[in-house]
């Protein structure tokens, strides 16, 4: 009876973490299925390079800042109930997105749909730790998320391709809501209802409003400059605006009893320090699939499903060294010592936070910079009598050029700030 109720349970542990996995997949796989689609939406749409950018920064934005509040309601709440409440905004949001007749509802719906996505990824991690007490287990549970978190990138470019070449674009979008509505209905059914630990301590809604605000607007001054001027009086009102929300959201967390990052976590040098390097790497990855993905179509020619399988040999090669570097360690120095140093960092979940919190953010930022910067530099050259394929090819090398610089520098804070501790074999 005992062996048959293990067996149960094995069964069912497997099948939640199908479900979690198969969750952070569709997430994940939605920030990289749009950039195939991305010239086909803006000629559909009739809107600007720079402009276009908003649909992956709207999301990014509003998914790296809302996965600090959405950690700490996994806490308070329960888990469950925030990754299915998330779940559900983002297929909703997703309908909209396909249903989106202009690009001002296209970028709302996918604020939205990255408020749900950080909602139900912030707890992702935290789910999986549970149902994996021992650490053999959670070891093998974590490679299998990591793969899924990285690769999915590889499976969103090719998945955007074939839709948007079959179908429409609309179908990039339209396609989460099925895959949401069975995830939705496998989560009721095998995650655990464990209950969180109350409001008492409050969330911190307005520090995460804030933040995306501010970041919002630090995107909108950086998109538009090229058209205005970046030392005209607009340009310099919306940076002044921004810089004050940056100062307003930094007052508001010193004055908070539990702020949305407490200065104590700032304070570690390995957090700090991997959170620019990941921001930097962040900055020039998204800005590389964006240019990248118009390069491909308007100046090669490339179809959606070709400009996908283009990219493919990157995000494997991403995925593989991902899994590698981990599978050495944990042969070199044992599961439980590596684990024990991963989930040191994980267990504060306001340190995971602020790690994906570093990659976003900065990625949506980098995203504009390079947009605005390439197609600002194309306009100059057409407008100095250069052809527009010459014009869109010199914007593009400039776009990829801050991409390497922004790598380079990463490299830079990785090589003088993220010195190796000395651990005994």
């Amino acid at each position: 009876m005992t062996r048959a109720k293990d067996l149960l349970q094995q069964h069912r542990r497997a099948a939640t973490l199908a479900t979690v996995l198969a969750i952070q997949m569709m997430i994940v796989v939605d920030v990289s299925i749009v950039n195939v689609a991305l010239p086909v939406i803006q000629r559909d749409l009739g809107v600007g390079q720079a402009e276009l950018a908003w649909v992956l920064d709207g999301y990014l934005i509003a998914f790296g800042s809302f996965l600090l509040v959405a950690g700490r309601l996994g806490d308070l709440l329960g888990r469950k109930r925030v990754l299915l409440g998330g779940l559900g905004i983002f297929g909703g949001a997703s309908a909209l997105c396909g249903l989106a007749p202009n690009v001002e509802l296209l970028v709302a719906a996918r604020v939205l749909q990255g408020l749900g996505g950080a909602f139900a990824s912030a707890v992702v991690l935290a789910i999986i730790a549970t149902e994996y007490p021992t650490p053999q287990e959670r070891s093998r549970a974590m490679s299998l998320y990591v793969f899924i978190s990285v690769g999915g990138g590889s499976l969103g470019l090719v998945a955007g391709g074939l839709l948007t070449e079959a179908i429409s674009w609309h179908w990039i979008f339209f396609v989460n809501v099925p895959i949401g509505l069975a995830a939705l209905a496998a989560g009721r059914a095998l995650i655990d209802d464990v209950p969180g630990l109350g409001l008492r301590d409050g969330v911190d809604c307005l520090g995460a409003i804030l933040v995306t605000v501010t970041g919002m607007l630090g995107v909108f001054t950086i998109i538009k400059a090229p058209e205005r001027g970046w030392v005209s009086a607009a340009t310099l009102g919306t940076a002044l605006a921004t810089a004050a929300l940056a100062a307003l959201f930094v007052a508001q967390q010193r004055r908070r009893a539990h702020p949305i990052v407490p200065a104590r976590v700032l304070r570690l040098r390995s957090l700090s320090g991997s959170s620019v390097v990941r921001g930097l790497f962040a900055s020039g990855l998204f800005a590389s699939f964006y240019v990248g993905t118009l390069y491909f179509q308007r100046v090669l020619g490339y179809g959606t499903v070709a400009s996908g399988l283009a990219f493919l040999p990157q995000t494997l090669m991403v995925a593989a060294f991902a899994i590698g570097p981990t599978t050495w360690l944990v042969s070199r120095f044992g599961a439980q010592r590596v684990l024990v140093v991963g989930l040191a960092s994980m267990s504060a979940g306001i340190a995971s936070a602020i790690v994906n919190l570093s990659m976003y953010v900065p990625g949506a930022i980098g995203l504009a910079v390079v947009g605005a910067l390439s197609a600002g530099h194309t306009r100059a050259l057409s407008a100095g009598g250069q052809p527009l394929a010459t014009a869109l090819v010199g914007g593009y090398q400039l776009g990829y050029l801050v991409c390497a610089g922004a790598v380079a520098a990463g490299l830079l804070v990785a090589m003088s700030v993220l010195r190796p501790a000395r651990v005994a074999t």
